[in-house]
């Protein structure tokens, strides 16, 4: 049932939804570096050879041995293995082409004379990367447990590596419940159009899961939500469902979670919106995240306890907050957070009900207020952000 007389306030909310899904993390497997992206690393990043693996040109130029002015003879492009360079000889360098054995220095193309009687002369310096200057054979270039980002996975690929150890994304699918939902058209006669089903599949694989397709509108009985449960559990790690967390005449989740032998790891949160979602686990590890029915209640169980989860089986850190400076007040609700949605200016949105997305399409996030507090004008507050949107 739900635990409205004891909601976990919302701060420990992340953080126990984070730790679940961090204790459930998969093993670390050996991942192409696509699917490793937005992961973090199983074990430390160690360089297969010196990088750079030989003296590298850092610039174009001339690359010359002995006193000059230097004979002219041949050219050195990227790729290539040269000859070893001979005192009075001067060979053209292009930039990250391998240094010739010999070579003393470079003159830089820009600083270089060269005559029609094949001589060239010019300053030359040692304009080279030297083996092994950014990492040596067998070095920790970066730790286990840093998230795997467009740059490691560049340098994962210059250090000699083919995949990385990481965790998968999990699976997820989403189970709209209720058969008053349309899934096309406009609303009419009772019937409303479902927003959740299109939009937070989205929001999951932003935040770093493998989504599928939406089951629903799931009919508002038990044995629908049962089954439909089971359907989505078959594939998927983590199932959110929107609508039926509370204990209304057709709000038969509760009943479904104990028909399936699921254990609440939360069961109502101390925050406005969104108070009635949960977090539950199977007997076999899976989880099922219940999401209100109201669009913006959802989006901040989405922030609050879907993204944490995810984050921990991917092993990554909880998702950190951003700040905002408020231009306006922000009221607080007593001894709730408050989630209110702002924009990139740090005011608040017009259209910000619980049943409203309007709001919610242009806001940079949730300005966070403390329980039992409230935000004035000018004050630095943390800004909870949305999975998929750029704030």
């Amino acid at each position: 049932m739900s635990d409205t007389a004891n909601p976990t306030p919302w701060a420990e909310a992340r953080e126990t939804a984070w730790a679940a899904g961090y204790a459930a993390r998969p093993a670390a497997t050996e991942l192409p570096f696509d699917q490793a992206l937005g992961s973090a690393l199983a074990a430390p990043l160690v360089a297969v050879s010196d990088l750079p693996a030989f003296p590298t040109s850092a610039v174009d130029g001339w690359a010359v041995a002995g006193p000059g002015p230097w004979r002219i003879g041949g050219a050195v492009l990227a790729g290539q293995v040269p000859e070893a360079l001979e005192a009075g000889r001067a060979v053209k360098i292009a930039t990250g082409a391998q240094v010739p054995q010999g070579a003393e220095g470079i003159i830089r193309l820009e600083h270089s004379l060269a005559g029609e009687d094949g001589l060239v002369e010019g300053p030359a310096a040692p304009e080279w990367r030297e083996a092994g200057e950014e990492a040596g054979h067998g070095e920790e270039l970066l730790p286990a447990g840093t998230p795997v980002t467009p740059p490691v996975i560049g340098l994962a690929a210059a250090a000699g590596h083919l995949t990385l150890p990481a965790h998968g994304r999990p699976d997820a699918r989403v189970v709209v419940f209720g058969d008053e939902l349309l899934t096309s058209g406009v609303s009419d006669k009772g019937r409303v159009r479902d927003s959740l089903g299109p939009m937070v599949p989205h929001m999951l694989a932003a935040a770093g899961a493998e989504t599928g397709p939406s089951l629903g509108p799931v009919e508002d009985t038990l044995e629908a939500h049962v089954a439909a449960l089971r359907e989505a559990l078959g594939a998927a790690d983590l199932v959110c469902t929107t609508g039926g967390t509370m204990v209304g005449p057709v709000d038969h989740l509760h009943a479904a979670l104990a028909e399936i032998g699921a254990e609440y790891v939360l069961n109502t949160v101390a925050v406005r919106p969104g108070f009635p979602m949960l977090l539950a686990r199977t007997g076999n590890g899976k989880f099922i995240a219940g999401l209100p029915g109201n669009p913006q209640s959802a989006v901040i169980a989405v922030v609050t306890v879907v993204a944490p989860l995810l984050a921990g089986l991917r092993g990554l850190p909880l998702p950190p907050l951003g700040s905002i400076v408020l231009a306006e007040d922000v009221p607080g609700r007593g001894d709730f957070t408050h989630l209110a949605l702002v924009d990139p200016a740090g005011r608040r949105l017009a259209h910000h009900g619980s049943a409203m997305l309007r709001g919610l399409a242009g806001a940079a996030g949730f300005a966070v207020v403390g329980p039992d507090d409230h935000a004035t004008a000018g004050a630095a507050v943390a800004l909870a952000h949305v999975p998929g949107v750029r704030s």
